[in-house]
């Protein structure tokens, strides 16, 4: 037999088993068996609930939604948040931003296991510091870092920061929310980042601060968010006080009250005297550094402010107790504390009646107690 011949009948019965094998029917193999679906809970398990976040902020975004300007464009709970500035309504817009946080008053709020008025705390203290430039404010962003996420903590944080921010016509755009455990256990911290605008010409800067002006104080109601390292040492550390103390001195307010009033915002103060054509030339927001620190920032190299320490305003009675019972030094005190001073204007001699007016007329203290004469950017309280 010829090779080809083998050849040929090989292919032949290769075939032939192929065709077999086609016309045998196949046996149905039996289905994959379905995987069981399962939920895990290892991450809710090492300390972070996300469930519990979503259901959280479920319920407080109607509050938030109520704070939203037309400018607003995106949803409650993007990535990132929208806003689109309205052009027509400046000639040369300058954008203003400013970061904050509320500081150890956090832990008083812990103390009292009230939530709220931190919220208005880090709102109003992030408008103060872009007002004094003479900027509206626009769009909040918060952040809260905590050890275990918790209600009602959560929603009163957040409902005091739309509270805030709705009283201002300021949009909280968005935030975050930072769950922990092993980097702040039972503790938690408040950061707030504010964005505001305002026509180049009209930012106050303090250059025109000239010997003459007057230094108006508007009335602070408390400590606002500094000095509570300092305060919570003399009072509960020292003096052995707790958060229900009653202390004749305070009137009905416990020691945790007068600790937790919040942070003023002035804000509608200064759109009144901008808006009145004051001629608002220096603002000073009194924070962390007091009246010593704080003023300087604005002061033109060759003048100083001096203060008639008779005619500045009586600081509320908490901050007595704090500076006598911890035998704090008077220029201490005003370095480390506001002192019942929230804010400082500067204003032409021939306009002070006319600020203290638009101060009281729009619902704040405030005294005439200081002068600007030459010197070398210094505070001076005689």
């Amino acid at each position: 037999m010829s090779k080809v011949q083998s050849k040929t009948k090989a292919v032949k019965a290769v075939k032939s088993k192929a065709v077999k094998a086609l016309a045998k029917p196949v046996k149905a193999s039996k289905p994959a068996k379905k995987e069981k679906k399962v939920k895990s809970d290892m991450y809710k398990q090492a300390g972070v609930d996300i469930d519990l976040a979503h259901t959280l902020l479920d319920r407080v975004k109607k509050k938030i939604s109520q704070t939203r300007r037309p400018e607003a464009l995106a949803p409650i709970g993007g990535f990132g948040g929208l806003f689109q500035l309205d052009l027509s309504k400046y000639k040369k817009p300058v954008l203003v931003s400013s970061i904050d946080g509320v500081g150890t008053k956090l832990m008083v709020a812990s103390l009292m296991g009230k939530y709220d008025t931190v919220g208005h705390d880090i709102v109003n203290h992030c408008v103060n510091d872009i007002a004094v430039q003479g900027a509206e404010p626009l769009y909040f962003l918060d952040y809260i870092g905590i050890g275990k996420l918790r209600s009602p903590l959560y929603e009163q944080v957040l409902s005091g920061i739309a509270e805030a921010c709705l009283k201002v016509n300021c949009t909280l755009v968005g935030g975050e929310t930072a769950e922990m455990p092993g980097m702040y256990n039972d503790d938690f911290d408040l950061v707030g980042v504010i964005n505001g605008v305002v026509e180049k010409d009209k930012i106050i800067t303090g250059e025109k601060i000239k010997p003459g002006h007057v230094a108006i104080a508007l009335k602070s109601n408390g400590l606002h968010t500094n000095g509570y390292s300092l305060a919570r040492n003399v009072l509960f550390t020292k003096c052995g006080y707790s958060i229900d103390t009653e202390l004749k001195e305070l009137g009905e307010d416990t020691i945790g009250e007068a600790l937790l009033k919040p942070h003023i915002c002035y804000w509608p103060a200064i759109k009144k005297a901008m808006d009145s054509k004051l001629s608002l030339d220096g603002i000073a927001h009194i924070t962390g550094g007091g009246l010593y620190d704080n003023i300087p920032r604005i002061l033109p190299a060759n003048v100083d402010v001096v203060f008639d320490k008779k005619l500045l305003p009586t600081p509320p009675p908490i901050f007595s107790i704090i500076v006598e019972e911890g035998e704090i030094a008077f220029e201490e005190a005003y370095r480390v504390f506001n002192m019942g001073v929230g804010m400082v204007w500067f204003v032409p001699e021939a306009q002070a009646d006319r600020a203290l007016k638009i101060c009281k007329n729009t619902g704040f203290d405030a005294v005439a107690c200081g002068t600007i004469v030459k010197g070398s950017k210094t505070v001076k309280i005689k």
